[in-house]
């Protein structure tokens, strides 16, 4: 067969070129190429693409790029046909020192899901875009990405660090050839491909599988998913293990199957430690919907509310908005409940990586202190936020920078500049944690709270929590000493004495 030849042609008439080809691909289909923008160094490259035909699969269209200024250089694949009915995953069993069986080609789509159950390993869609490639170039390509940054997790985490350079000495075991491993290929589109040597004979170490698409799957593929049509579903979509009762109880509101669960374990049991505890984690029995504004375009949106309760804290009120307009996504959590009778102060002794880890939400009129450092912070600084203790830090950080833009001044003596700079600097270093550091949240109203690293909060020795009083001088700058409920009081009083009078009657 004749190479194909080049064409120079703009984006338009590929599209119109690759179009017009039919099922009929026993000619010669030409090399496009189409002038593109280099994302590397911003000057123009070229991008070659060919419509051909995968024997035994389908048509694909290949797509490479070439810079000729920085040498920047990608491939892609991409189907030209339509997104199949039923989702594959093709099973190939790779046994070690069988070179051949690591070249054999595949194709992967960008909505394939690549697996090795030795490893316990997933390259998931978003990791790699679609590729035509062989088994041993996706293994080393992952190993690769992985391997990138090492020397920056080795910085942050060293222990990380090396538990992933194990892990690449197995992965790369498996694209040498030297170990056993299973590659699985899942793709719900169905536009993935293994290629077999044998065909048309069947490969005894190759299963191909086909499966109606879940309507998880169908949504991520960009179809629109009714619950109602999982009733409709094949037997033999039931045989390949596509269990429809759970797809039932997606037409259930949210947060009712866990509730109802619980509701009859109460009934079962009737303990009142059974009921605290299978309460404590209940989803939201009811997620409001209303109509809001969206704090970006200013166009119109839904704002979803719900009520749950956070374990060892307190019910909250938890708040989510997006703009399906501009994109803007907004989130935010309230306290519920009445107002605490006392404060609250926290204190956490930062000691390891994991602290950083742990949630933290710091209500709007929550001071922050860090001993070490000399920080204080007034209630109302930063607002309210759910963050981790590491983010919390950041935010701290990112704010004093902005108030203090222009201590940078050339202006600036030198000795206060040289302060706030040692000062910056002793604050990042809370994040190496080369010495263990004191974090104190004191909130007046008792509306923060810090996640502990137990499953009892009295087994967490790092953390503690101290009730007080609040003074005079607390309770006047939150309006609580003018507050009078005398007349809601009564109000509901005589809304629940009139029922029992009806009652009486």
């Amino acid at each position: 067969m004749a190479a194909p030849k080049e064409q120079i042609m703009d984006v338009r008439s590929v599209v119109e070129a690759v179009a017009a080809v039919g099922d009929d691909l026993e000619i010669d289909t030409p090399l496009y190429v189409v002038e593109s923008l280099c994302m590397r160094c911003g000057e123009n490259g070229t991008t070659r693409l060919l419509l051909t035909l995968i024997p035994h699969f389908r048509k694909v269209l290949l797509s490479a790029f070439d810079c000729p200024h920085c040498g920047e250089r990608n491939n892609e694949v991409a189907f030209a046909g339509e997104i199949q009915p039923r989702g594959c995953c093709y099973r190939l069993r790779v046994p070690s020192g069988d070179q051949k069986m690591l070249d054999r080609t595949v194709v992967k789509s960008e909505s394939a899901t690549i697996k090795i159950p030795e490893l316990d390993f997933e390259i998931p869609p978003e990791a790699q875009r679609g590729s035509l490639s062989s088994i041993e170039g996706i293994l080393v390509r992952a190993a690769d990405g992985l391997e990138a940054l090492q020397d920056e997790r080795k910085k942050v985490d060293p222990q990380v660090a090396e538990a992933i350079d194990q892990f690449l000495i197995k992965l790369r075991a498996c694209a040498s050839g030297d170990s056993f491993f299973t590659f699985i290929l899942d793709d719900p589109a169905g536009n993935s491909f293994i290629e077999n040597p044998l065909a048309p004979s069947p490969d005894p170490s190759l299963t191909i599988t086909f499966y109606e698409r879940t309507p998880e799957q169908q949504a991520v593929l960009g179809y629109l998913a009714d619950p109602s049509q999982l009733g409709g579903q094949s037997d033999e979509a039931s045989n390949e293990g596509i269990n429809s009762v759970p797809h039932r109880l997606l037409k259930e509101p949210h947060g009712s199957v866990g509730a109802r669960a619980g509701r009859q374990a109460i009934a079962q049991g009737n303990s009142a430690e059974m009921t605290e505890v299978l309460f404590r984690y209940s989803a939201p029995e009811e997620v409001m919907i209303f109509p809001s504004t969206c704090g970006a375009c200013m166009g119109k949106c839904d704002c979803k509310m719900f009520v749950t309760n956070i374990p060892y804290f307190q019910e909250v009120i938890v708040m989510a908005s997006a703009c399906d307009a501009c994109g803007y996504r907004n989130s935010e959590l309230k306290p519920g409940g009445p107002i605490s009778e006392k404060g609250k102060k926290i204190t956490l002794h930062v000691e390891n990586i994991k602290d950083l880890s742990r949630d933290v939400i710091k209500s709007d009129s929550a001071g922050v202190e860090i001993p070490e450092l000399e920080l204080e912070l007034a209630s109302g600084t930063l607002g309210g936020m759910v963050t981790t203790v590491e983010g919390l830090v950041t935010k701290i950080s990112e704010s004093l920078e902005r108030v203090h833009g222009f201590t940078f001044g050339d202006s600036l003596e030198e000795d206060r500049k040289n302060k706030w700079l040692d000062f910056r600097a002793r604050l990042d270093k809370l994040l190496s944690l080369k010495q263990p550091w004191t974090l104190i949240i004191n909130d007046a109203l008792a509306n923060s709270f810090v996640a502990p690293a137990t499953d009892d909060i009295k087994e967490d020795k790092q953390l503690t929590f101290e009730e007080y009083v609040r003074s005079w001088e607390q309770n006047e700058e939150l309006g609580l000493n003018d507050m009078d409920t005398t007349s809601a009081d009564a109000a509901y009083s005589s809304a629940d004495a009139a029922p029992r009078k009806s009652a009486g009657d």
